[in-house]
This record gives structure tokens, C-alpha cells and sequence, in this order.
């Protein structure tokens, strides 16, 4: 199944392998997680999102909501304003198949996704929280979407668009000076494109614009084959204790920093733990300079244990930036790895990032193009406000009944997301 996108294969099999656990050789990393393969909520009820209204029947609350195993699809494609608020999702076995909707598929605005669950799968979904009009500094400050506390394993999330965010795009977190216990675990971040998040916006503490939080002793985590653009830090950023793999992504236009090792001590104070450098394996990464990157940029900073090979980093003129900053300790062997994974190589990253990241490759609604055309042309900026670029998208709804197949329907949602990618 589309055999000439090696990553996506590879990451089917990504961290089944690790433990030697079997898979098929198809696109779509929905039988996987970081060790323990995840069918989320295939072989579950079946479950249509018929209308854009964020609540009510019919809709995606009512979907997510629902006990029990379950696939969601969309009989409905455009934007669902989720009116300041979060869809929390609490019942495990769940997968939401955005490759299901039709064009220009599902886009979630003024909110985002809040997991504390295991054994979840998203596919396919643009999530572009934006400011909402708040004033600046006014306290309103969503995630694109979070991972939360010990409960919060076996997930997947790939192919999606996180913009706009005022906190992180994408994080995995949890009650972190609790211990391992208490965090997130084998959590996959695969295919996304993780970009503008707000700096100068309605965060409490003024500016921000951070792209992706690992917190302390969130484990196995992997972030693999994503684009960052545009976020001034947290591209991504792994805390104390936290171990996990950045592999095959593209990092473009970093403001302060790119890859982010360290820890706060102050938060250690009152803690059972005394903090510990993150361990990670770094390969295959590309980073290149834009208009807001720090002259001081490195790939990675600036306090942590790190295995790094086959990585580039440019300026803005195209001459190499060093690899690293600061206090990173370069270990000899990988940290955490899965058996016989082969990665691309970084000369074959920003090809395929720019083909295959984010929720619709192959028929990329305005801001995603614009997104990937700004990297191509070197182009674009660290944003204060999503209305700097045109402002929330306005798509019309568009509807498509569905034919659901009595069997198989891993294939299916396998076949219908090879159209997009």
C-alpha cells in the first residue's frame, strides 16, 4: 500500500518491532504504539458524525462520549467550532478517522483535545485553536491537543494539522513530579504538521508560541517524520526523566530554540524525585533558519542526554549551524530504539515532509499550503494572531454517506487515507 512512502511503512512497524511484535506493511500506523500495538477502537461500534455542531446528536462530543470500542467517522466535512472549549476525551478503544470526511475534510476551531485515556487513535484532523478574540494576556490558552497522566497510553496520533495554538500545538504531559506512574506513555506523534503556534497572544505570561511539550517522565515517546514551523521553542522540547525518540523531522523558522533538552530545578523543590536529564535518540533530522531564528541556533539545546547521528542544520544563508548547545551529553549508543528500524536518511526528509505531513497530503486545505509553500520559498513568520494570515477558515459543509464495508474496515480506512497521502 503506497510503497514508495517508506516512513509511513516503517512507522506502522515503528515500535511493534522494538518488542518484537508483528505488523502489516501498510500506511496507516493504526495497529501500533510505543511497544504495545493499539487497535484503538477497530472491531468497535461504528459511529457517524453528521453535523458541525460541536454538541448534540450526531455530533463529535456524542461520538467520543460513547462507552465502549468504537471507530468514528465523518459523514461531514468543514469546521467545528468547539466555542472555547475542549472535547475531552476519557473512554478508551477509540479511533477518529478523519481520512473518512470528504473534502475539505474536519478542521476544529477555538479548542482542542484533551486525552486522558489509553488505546486512541486520530487520523486526519486539523485542529487550529487561534487567540478566539481574547485580548492579550487574558488567560485564555489552549493546547492543539494533550495527552494527560498515567492513564494516557497507547496513542497514536498521525497525519493531523496543529496550528494556532496559545499553549503547546501537541503535548504529552501529566502529574509529573508523581513519578513514572503518573504520565503519559507510548505515545506516537507521527506525520503532523506542528506550526505557528501564538507567540505575543492571550497566554498569561505574554509571549510563547511553543510547538511541542514532552513533560517530565512522559517515556516512549516518539516524534517521528513531523514538520515544526514557526515556534519560537518546544520543537520539541523533552523534560527530566523523559525518554523517547525525534527522528526524520523537519524543523523550520525556530525562533529561540529547536530541539529542547532541560529541566526546571524549581519545580523539583517539594518533589519525592530528584530531577534526571532526559535520554533521546536524535536522527535524521533537518532544521533550517527563517526570519525569526536566534543567531545562537543550534539543532539541539541545552541540557540532556542525547544519541545524535545523520542530522543537518542550516542558517538562513545555507551554511551549516552546529548540531548542539549547551550541556548535551552525546551517548555512544541509542537510549531507546526499536530492533531493525532503519530511518530515511536526513537528505531524503524534506521531500518526503514536504509530500506527506499533515491531515490531507494530497488535497491540502489554504493553510496547510501555504504552510509548506512558506518553507519551499523560505518564507513566513513567528505569528502573534491567526488573523495575521487570514483568520479562521470559513469552508462550507459538505456531506457524503458512507458505505460501510461489514468487514475489514481496517482496509477500508486504509484505502480511503492512501487517496490523501
Amino acid at each position: 500500500m503506497i510503497l514508495n512512502i517508506r516512513l509511513s511503512q516503517l512507522l506502522i512497524g515503528f515500535f511493534c518491532m522494538l518488542f518484537g511484535h508483528s505488523t502489516a506493511q501498510n500506511i496507516i500506523p493504526a495497529n501500533v504504539s510505543f511497544g504495545n500495538p493499539t487497535q484503538g477502537g477497530l472491531n468497535g461500534k461504528i459511529i457517524r458524525v453528521t453535523t458541525l455542531d460541536s454538541e448534540g446528536p450526531g455530533s463529535i462530543k456524542e461520538a467520543i462520549e460513547t462507552k465502549g470500542p468504537r471507530v468514528v467517522l465523518f459523514e461531514v466535512g468543514g469546521v467545528i467550532d468547539l466555542n472555547k472549549g475542549n472535547l475531552d476525551i476519557t473512554e478508551p478503544f477509540l479511533t477518529i478517522a478523519g481520512q473518512t470526511a470528504p473534502f475539505p475534510g474536519i478542521t476544529f476551531i477555538r479548542g482542542g483535545f484533551w486525552i486522558n485515556t489509553h488505546d486512541i487513535v486520530i487520523q486526519h484532523i486539523s485542529v487550529r485553536p487561534g487567540d478566539a478574540g481574547e485580548p492579550k494576556r487574558s488567560g485564555w490558552s489552549p493546547d492543539g491537543l494533550t495527552t494527560s497522566g498515567g492513564n494516557a497510553y497507547n496513542i497514536i496520533i498521525d497525519h493531523c494539522s496543529f496550528t494556532w495554538a496559545v499553549d503547546e500545538n501537541l503535548s504529552a504531559s501529566g502529574r509529573r513530579t508523581e513519578g513514572p506512574g503518573s504520565t503519559s506513555h507510548k505515545i506516537t506523534f507521527s506525520n503532523n504538521i506542528i506550526a505557528e503556534c501564538l507567540s505575543n497572544s492571550s497566554h498569561e505570561k505574554g509571549e510563547h508560541s511553543k510547538g511541542t511539550l514532552i513533560h517530565d517522565f512522559c517515556r516512549d515517546i516518539a516524534i517521528v517524520g513531523n514538520l515544526f514551523a514557526h515556534n519560537a521553542m518546544r520543537n520539541p522540547y523533552f523534560k527530566a526523566h523523559s525518554t523517547g525518540v525525534i527522528v526524520n523531522n523537519l524543523i523550520y523558522n525556530p525562533g529561540k530554540v529547536a530541539i529542547q533538552l532541560n529541566y526546571s530545578k524549581s519545580e523539583w523543590e517539594n518533589a519525592n524525585y530528584e530531577p534526571q536529564n532526559c535520554r533521546v535518540s536524535v536522527v535524521g533530522n533537518v532544521l533550517y533558519a527563517g526570519k525569526n531564528t536566534s543567531e545562537k541556533m543550534a539543532l539541539v539545546a541545552t541540557t540532556g542526554d542525547a544519541f545524535m547521528k545523520d542530522n543537518l542544520a542550516f542558517d538562513i544563508k545555507g551554511m551549516g549551524l552546529p548540531l548542539t548547545y549547551g550541556n548535551i551529553n552525546i551517548l555512544s549508543e541509542k537510549p531507546v530504539w526499536p530492533i531493525d528500524f532503519e530511518p530515511l536518511t536526513a537528505d531524503e526528509v524534506v521531500g518526503y515532509i514536504t509530500r506527506n505531513a499533515g491531515a490531507r497530503p494530497k488535497e491540502r486545505d489554504a493553510v496547510d499550503k501555504r504552510i509548506i509553500q512558506g518553507f519551499l520559498d523560505r518564507k513566513g513568520q513567528i505569528l502573534d494572531s491567526q488573523d495575521e494570515v487570514g483568520g479562521y477558515p470559513k469552508y462550507k459543509a459538505t456531506y457524503r454517506k458512507l458505505d460501510v464495508p461489514q468487514e475489514n474496515i481496517d482496509n477500508w480506512l486504509i484505502n480511503l487515507a492512501s487517496k490523501l497521502q
